[in-house]
C-alpha cells in the first residue's frame, strides 16, 4: 500500500478580512446624506457648466466610476500603495514604474443593496488602495438618491475619478469634515 503524503509546499490561505464595521460618523443618513447630495448635486451643476463642447454622455465618464463593476475595475487598476520603501534602488531594479491612468479620490457605496454581497468587495479593495469609501444609508433608497447625481435611475457605487475639478474639491471637504468629526467622537469617549 502507497501511503498518503502531505504536501510540503502546501501554503495556508489567509483569509481578507473586511474592515471593521464603521461607527455611525462614517455613514451619512438623514440630514448629513441631504446636505452631501445637495452639496454634490450643486458641483456636479457647476461642473457641467464648464464643460465645454464635450457631451453629458461623455463628461460624466470621465469624472464618475458609474455602478459596482466600473468602480471595482478602476480599484483593481489603481497600484497597491507600497508600504516597505526600504530603499530606492531596490524599488528601480526590481519594478517598472507602473502608473494607473484613473485613480478614485472617493468611493459613494449605496448600503441599501439585496443581496449585500454585492457591494461587500468594494471597502476591501477601496481600503488596500487608500481610498475613503462614503457610505450612504436611507430609507428612501439610497441607490435611487445615488442615481439622480449622475442621471442614472439607480446606482449602487460611484466611484469620484481624482481630476482638478469642483466635485474634487467638494468631496475633499466633506472627506476632511467627517474625518474631524470622528477624532471629536474619539476624544470623548
Amino acid at each position: 500500500m502507497a501511503k498518503k503524503r502531505k504536501k510540503e509546499n502546501s501554503m495556508p490561505i489567509k483569509a481578507i478580512k473586511a474592515p471593521q464595521e464603521r461607527d455611525s460618523s462614517s455613514c451619512f443618513e438623514g440630514d448629513r446624506l441631504n446636505f452631501l447630495l445637495d452639496k454634490l448635486q450643486r458641483s456636479v451643476e457647476l461642473a457641467k457648466a464648464s464643460k465645454g463642447q464635450v457631451p453629458d454622455k461623455i463628461w460624466t465618464k470621465l469624472h464618475f466610476a458609474i455602478g459596482v463593476n466600473d468602480v471595482t475595475r478602476v480599484l483593481e487598476r489603481m497600484p497597491v500603495p507600497d508600504l516597505n520603501t526600504n530603499s530606492k534602488e531596490d524599488d528601480k531594479t526590481t519594478r517598472a514604474p507602473c502608473k494607473s491612468p484613473v485613480a478614485l479620490q472617493a468611493v459613494l457605496l449605496a448600503t441599501d443593496c439585496n443581496p449585500k454581497w454585492l457591494t461587500k468587495h468594494v471597502p476591501v479593495i477601496a481600503a488596500s488602495r487608500n481610498v475613503p469609501v462614503l457610505a450612504l444609508r436611507d430609507n428612501k433608497g439610497s441607490s435611487l438618491r445615488l442615481g439622480q447625481l449622475v442621471n442614472v435611475r439607480t446606482a449602487l457605487a460611484i466611484g469620484i475619478k481624482a481630476r482638478n475639478s469642483i466635485i474634487n474639491k467638494t468631496i475633499e471637504e466633506v472627506i476632511l469634515n467627517s474625518k474631524t468629526a470622528e477624532a471629536s467622537l474619539a476624544t470623548v469617549q
